[in-house]
């Protein structure tokens, strides 16, 4: 991780309002991946490896998938879209 130092130009806001409806401080510490350890980056789409959704859903609407120890859960929709929550 790299730790970098970030300006955000905010008004700041008067103290009568309330906490939740004030704005961030004017700079604060933010923490960005200095590289993407699950996806690659594939510069050629024919690299891409596709699959077809019956190959994995195999006749059911809803899978469990499991990445770096979460498990995700996959559902296809009466619209026949795919849905992914964690």
């Amino acid at each position: 991780m790299v730790t970098m130092k970030v300006k955000i130009n905010v008004s700041r806001p008067p103290e009568n309002k309330p906490r939740h409806k004030r704005k961030l401080p004017a700079e604060m510490m933010v923490e960005k991946p200095d590289t993407f350890k699950h996806a690659p980056f594939v510069k050629d789409a024919a690299e891409v490896r596709t699959i077809e959704s019956g190959d994995i859903f195999r006749g059911a609407n809803e899978i469990m998938i499991r990445h770096d120890g979460v498990v995700y859960r996959m559902k296809i929709t009466r619209q026949g879209k795919l849905i992914l929550n964690k």
